[in-house]
This record gives structure tokens, sequence and C-alpha cells, in this order.
């Protein structure tokens, strides 16, 4: 076979070529050159990050034979170099811990631990993925790897330390290794396609650096993919369709629409996007990356793009958190969903559904089923107004009592979050274009979106601007409280009803049964 992928043929062969992990590298060299070389080492992190390729490193240092004494950077020339690097070494033992994890090859690996190495400075065993070996290998391993003889080194590699032992942890040098920044992948990605003479668009790189998730094994491998995908050559597009991602536009043009409440744009994008037949769960991943974009500039104003800056102006903190709950909530349920697009949609109408501002409806004969509600009231010749004309007119010079304002409240057009904040307020007064409020929220606490739409209602209402001005106070006299009270006196005369009824008072006591408590409500006539 001629070619070599790009994975195995750009394989670290000392510490200087190891991408990200400079803190493991200046642990081990340290040890060396002090020569405080440890009887075991773990390496621990995530797949594709060099547990392995730092274990076969660290190896070749401390075996490599062009001195007399183990060394910081291996010669890669020398016969133990050579046979480390192709697994021929007959002093190092690569052992997969997943296929030998029976308690007889523990065994059988601690009995050979006590001859001395052939032709090298130590016998050095590697383990790799050491937390899949069974209780009783790791019973076994322990005195061994207390008190091994001085001419052994046992490298451990594992991507869930948690399911070691902590018998076994207690007893290694512990070295975790971090996943790397998408900054040095780009580097690091950029550098192999120039050695490899391949043409590249930055973007393409940056794309499959960040596709990556931390790991360098991942973006060559992806890397491979898209070479062979755009014929030799890097291509933006290519790599897009390769990935199954899409250009964030469409993605910023989704989140105007949702922060607008704008249900048939929104659900309009959706069916572009759908169109270039994306990878939906990348999708829902790329929708919390820009709100926690959106978050952090908010608070930090450290974003870059012009995109966010303006997302971020737009959206209320307050719902870009609910917006990211939404999300991940949504991603953490979307390997259950049947249907991928489906379980995008629902996470996208929940968004719309709490949305304090936009109100959204079902619209029969939309294909998206959803469309931004008439924030006008329509009052038919059959529904009754709560206020009539010559109220309004005379409301309109001043309010003179909460009656009024209850009565002026209950006919406004608002949309939930407005209800509950506005609902639970008490008037206290009307002059001009000034009304005053009172409650136990304070006009900090509430969503400034939610604010101008009430005093907007307000304005519409009388036709003029208003001011809406909250103080402290008590709010017995708003019009949920005194809607609540009226309920309470309705249910309280239901259940006396009830109890009086000598007809139901029977069957209860024939049948002996009882009333189940909260299914008692009265109906309005």
């Amino acid at each position: 076979m001629s070619y070599q992928v790009l994975a195995r043929k750009y394989r670290p062969n000392n510490f200087k070529e190891v991408v990200g992990q400079e803190h493991v590298v200046k642990a081990l060299s340290n040890s060396i050159s002090q020569d405080r070389i440890h009887q075991a080492y773990l390496l621990a992190g995530t797949r594709g990050v060099g547990k392995t390729t730092i274990a076969r490193i660290l190896a070749k240092c401390l075996n490599c034979s062009s001195k007399e004494t183990p060394v910081e950077n291996p010669c890669d020339q020398c016969s133990a170099c050579e046979e480390i690097k192709t697994g021929r070494h007959l002093d190092f033992l690569e052992i997969d811990a997943a296929s030998r994890t029976g308690v007889d090859d523990m065994r059988e690996l601690i009995e050979n631990a006590q001859y001395k190495p052939s032709n090298s400075f130590y016998k050095i065993y590697l383990i790799d993925e050491v937390h899949m070996l069974s209780k009783s290998s790791f019973n076994a391993l322990l005195k061994t790897l207390e008190e091994p003889p001085e001419h052994v080194v046992f490298i451990f590699a594992t991507t869930d330390p948690d399911r070691i032992p902590k018998t076994v942890l207690s007893r290694c040098l512990q070295l975790n290794l971090k996943t790397v920044s998408k900054k040095l992948l780009v580097e690091h990605l950029s550098l192999i396609l120039k050695n490899e003479g391949i043409s590249a668009e930055p973007e393409g790189i940056e794309l499959i650096a960040g596709s990556a998730n931390g790991s360098v094994r991942d973006a060559l491998t992806l890397l491979d993919q898209a070479i062979a995908h755009g014929a030799g050559s890097i291509i933006l597009d290519e790599v897009k369709s390769l990935l199954g991602t899409i250009d964030n536009s469409y993605l910023y043009e989704l989140m105007h629409s949702v922060i607008s409440g704008d249900g048939e744009n929104t659900f309009n994008h959706l069916e572009s996007i759908a169109e270039l037949n994306p990878e939906y769960d990348f999708i829902l991943q790329s929708i919390i990356s820009i709100l926690h974009q959106i978050s952090l500039e908010q608070v930090i104003g450290n974003s870059e793009l012009e995109e966010i800056k303006q997302l971020s102006s737009t959206l209320d903190p307050q719902f870009c958190q609910l917006l990211y709950e939404i999300a991940v909530n949504a991603f953490s349920q979307f390997h259950v969903h049947p249907n991928p697009k489906e379980a995008l949609e629902i996470c996208v109408l929940r968004m719309l559904a709490f949305n304090p501002i936009g109100d959204i409806s079902i619209k029969e004969g939309d294909p998206s089923g959803i469309e931004k509600k008439n924030k006008e009231v329509k009052l038919t010749k059959n529904e009754p107004q709560l206020v009539t004309p010559k109220e309004k007119e005379d409301l309109t010079l001043e309010i003179q009592s909460f009656m009024q304002w209850n009565k002026i409240y209950e006919s406004m057009d608002l949309s939930p979050f407005a209800k509950a904040i506005f609902g639970n307020l008490e008037f206290l007064g009307h002059k001009k274009s000034l009304i005053s409020l009172q409650g136990d929220t304070d006009k900090s606490a509430i969503p400034e979106k939610v604010f101008k739409e009430f005093q907007d209602e307000c304005s519409s209402y009388f036709g003029l601007k208003i001011t809406i001005k909250i103080e402290k106070g008590s709010s017995k006299k708003s019009p949920l409280s005194i809607a609540n009270t009226e309920d309470l006196k309705k249910e309280s005369s239901a259940k006396s009803s009830i109890a009086n009824d000598s007809g139901i008072q029977d069957i209860i006591k024939k049948f002996n049964g009882k009333i189940q408590s909260g299914s008692i409500k009265s109906i309005d006539k």
C-alpha cells in the first residue's frame, strides 16, 4: 500500500513535534533530565490528543541507545528507536487492555517483569485503554505496580480515568492531556497542507479544525476526507458538503426572526436550510454556539463579528439565557428523536412560544404551521367589549379608580410575559400621560422589551404617549389578585353547594367515595 494516511504519516516522532501538550512534554522532559523517572505514568485525555504517541516517544527517550543514559530527545536513528516505532522492540510491550482484560494475561505480564531487559535500559509496558481491565486484573497488578523492579516502567493510557481504581491511581504519576485549541489545529493543518503541496481555502481549514473538537487525529482524518472530496484540494463549499454544515448567515437570519417572534419568516429560513441537506444536530450545535457568543458579547463585548454584535444589541439578556437553555435541552434529547429535522423544528417552536414579545398561532393551510399573530384586537358583534366607547372617552381624561384600570387592563392585547408581570401591579393613579402602578416588581427586573410592549399598548389605547411609573408596595387590588379572589369565592361557593347537595352526599356515602382535591371548579355561565 503506497499511500499512508495523514494521521500516521505526521504522527510525532519526538516531543518537539507534539501539538498542544506543552505541559505534559515539559513534565516528562524534566523527569528525564533530572533522572527522576517514575515507576508508572498515567496519560489521561480524550481521543486523538496524543496519549499513545507520547507514550511511545517516552519509551524511545528511555531506551534510546545514542547515549548511555535516557535522553530528552530520541535520535530516531538507532535500532532501539526504530524497533519501538515499528513495534518490534523486545523490551517494549504494548498491550491493548480492551482485548486482553483477563487476569491470566496480567499474571503472565507480571511474571515476565522480573526478568531484566535484553538490550536496553528499561523494560517498558504500555497498556492502552487501561480502564478496560477487569477488577481482578487490577488487583493482580497492584503489588508489582507499587514495588516494581528497578528496570520496569509502566505507562498507562486512558480516556476514562474515573473507571480506574483509586489504589492504582495513587501509584501513578498522572498527566492530563488537554484538547487542542482551534488556533493550534489550524496552524498544524496549514503546515501539513503546505508540506503536501495541497491548495486550500483558509475558511475550509478553519471549518475542519472546528469540527475536530480539539482532537488532532480527528482533524487529520477529516483533512484526508476533505482532500478526497475536493479532488486534491480543500474547497470551502466541498468541506461544508462533507461535514453537513451551512453558512452561518442562514443561522443569523433565523435568530433575528426568532428574536422578533416572526414565526412565518423563521420557518421560511428553516426551509431554506433544509434545502441544503445539512446535519441537523450540527445546525443545533451552531445555534448554541451563536447564543453563547451573544451572551459573552453582552457581558464583556469580546466579539469581532458584526452579526453577533447586532444580535446582542437586539436580544434581551434574560431571553438569551432562556433560548440557550431551550437549545441545550433539545440537543441533549436529539439522539432519541426519530426525525432530526422535526427535533430542530420543535426546538425553534419552543423558542418562539417563550418569546416575551412575539405571539404565534397556527395558520390553516400554512406548510410551516406558524404565522405571526396580528397584535390588533378584533372584536366581533357577538364579543362583549369590556370598555364602552363612552367609558374610554372618560378614562382618556383621567382614571379615577383601580376598578376602571382593571377593566382597561383586561381589554389590552398583551403577550403572556407582559400579562404575568403587569397583571400583578396595582393601580395608584393617572394624571395626563403618567400612569402609576405599584407592586413587588421593580422596573429594573422587567425585561426592556416587555416594559416597552406594555407602555406602547397603553399609548395605543389612550391615543397619546404614556409613561409608566412603578413603585414598591402592596398589590392586593391588582387585576390578577382580584381575579384570583373571585375564583376562590366561586370555588368556595361550588364546594358549599356540593356539601349541601343531599343527592351527591348520598352517592358519596353509598360508594364510600370521596371528592378528589382540586377537582371542584366553578363554571362561568
